[in-house]
């Protein structure tokens, strides 16, 4: 993609801050350099120089960062700009850099767009990237890294150099069957191996909801009768105030969420209203979207404290929905075990909360003596291989009928990969994709 515009744009953090990074991309570059600091330095090294307007104001001093392209992270002529994290100083570049010509400010995501149009990262990679920089726990930052440094598109580049490597056999066998130097039926060479992939993309697509889990976290609903210790429970696992807790039955109305982070992994908890039949309007509303969240839930903890409480699920019929039922108010006299229970638990003296999140714990896959996070952690990888997937199985079904048909099989397979990478047309995908960047990348 010919970039005819030089972009810039903030490409650090909130500020006010130590120091602000703002980055540099195209053809005027160089130009912008000499202007500004009078000169443009050796590509690789940090050269301090001082910052100047083109009437020759003082801007600033910092450290400049000069890569030739196409050895960047763009594939063009970048700079940086290491300056100090004023908004006043950061204002006053952004406005001196506008008066450039050939010059604005880039839009989301666009310096990783020109980075994969240049070839210089695909799109796993640059989805990667953009989680990386979102990770908030131990097992997105692995996730994340994997995809980013590449190691995830090597599988899906392992895969489709397969299936081109079967489809050129086909079409061999089909143009040049009469040639000494043509390997004769592919069945035995080919076909083998294309029952093995579609082995492999299989297993690699079971493995989807364990990259769900770790990118979007666990969602854990915790619901139960009214008053049966749910806002409370969700305080004392947050470690601070979010629900309030009285009394009063029926004072949670509306669900309430919280994100914690448990073993590595990214856990969202929701406390929802009491279930129970009422004429009260709002409660009614509360108790609805209760419902809904406890369905699309992976685990629900089932607080009450007696043994009849924990029947208040039973009309919701869930059959996919893993329920751990947990007593408590243990703390009150006479209250120590309740019949049904699977944990039992105080969170005024604190009593079973250890256990409780041991419990937890088990329901996070489980990735002990993993090394490589090589598993699908988006929707659309999950679409793409499951066309891969019957595209495969259909053109293994056919068996003798039609070689050019089960070549035009796996060549569907192979595009279905392709997208995945961007190594096919994916523009309408694009857009989508690079929205999700913050402006500075």
């Amino acid at each position: 993609m010919p970039s005819v515009d030089t972009i810039y744009a903030l490409s650090s953090g909130a500020l006010p801050a130590g120091v602000a990074v703002i980055r540099i991309s195209g053809p005027e570059t160089n130009a912008v350099l000499k202007s500004l600091c009078g000169a443009v330095p050796e590509p690789r090294l940090a050269s301090l120089k001082s910052i100047r307007s083109r009437n020759g104001f003082m801007i600033d001093s910092g450290l400049i960062i000069y890569f030739r392209g196409p050895a960047s992270f763009t594939g063009e002529d970048c700079a940086e700009l290491h300056v100090h994290g004023s908004r006043a100083v950061v204002q006053m570049l952004l406005h001196e850099l506008s008066g450039f010509a050939g010059l604005r400010h880039a839009e989301a995501g666009e310096f990783s767009r020109r980075a994969f149009h240049n070839g210089k990262m695909d799109l796993v990679e640059i989805e990667g990237l953009s989680d990386l920089i979102a990770a908030e726990t131990e097992m997105q930052r692995r996730l994340a890294l994997e995809h980013s440094a590449g190691g995830q598109s090597k599988v899906y580049d392992d895969w489709a150099k397969r299936l081109t490597h079967a489809r050129a056999m086909i079409e061999a066998e089909l143009d040049f069957a009469d040639e000494e130097d043509v390997p004769g039926s592919v069945s035995d060479r080919i076909w083998k191996d294309m029952e093995l992939l579609r082995r492999e993309i299989d297993a690699h697509i079971a493995q989807a909801p364990i990259g769900e889990i770790i990118r979007d976290g666990l969602k854990i609903v915790i619901a139960g009768e009214p008053n049966a210790g749910k806002s409370s429970l969700l305080n004392a696992l947050a470690k601070r105030d979010i629900a309030i807790v009285t009394e009063i039955a029926g004072t949670t109305r509306d669900v309430l969420s919280v994100d914690l982070s448990l073993a590595g992994f990214s856990v969202k908890l929701f406390d929802t209203a009491g279930l129970r039949e009422t004429d009260e309007t709002v409660e009614r509303e509360g108790i609805r979207r209760a419902r809904d969240v406890i369905a699309n839930a992976d685990l629900v903890l089932l607080l009450s404290e007696n043994t009849e409480g924990f029947n208040t699920l039973d009309d919701l019929a869930l059959t996919a929905v893993p329920v751990l039922r947990v007593a408590t108010k243990i703390d009150r006299a006479g209250s120590d075990t309740i019949p049904g229970a699977e944990v039992s638990i105080s969170t005024t003296t604190g009593a079973g909360m250890d256990q409780l999140l041991n419990v937890i714990s088990g329901y996070l896959p489980d990735l002990s003596g993993v090394t490589a996070l090589s598993i699908p952690s988006r929707r659309r990888h999950v679409d793409a291989l499951r066309q891969a997937s019957i595209a495969l199985a259909e053109s293994l079904r056919l068996n003798q009928d039609g070689l050019d048909i089960r070549a035009e099989l796996l060549r569907v397979a192979g595009d279905a990969i392709g997208r995945i990478t961007g190594r096919v047309d994916v523009e309408n995908l694009l857009d989508v994709i690079f929205s999700e960047f913050c402006i500075g990348k």
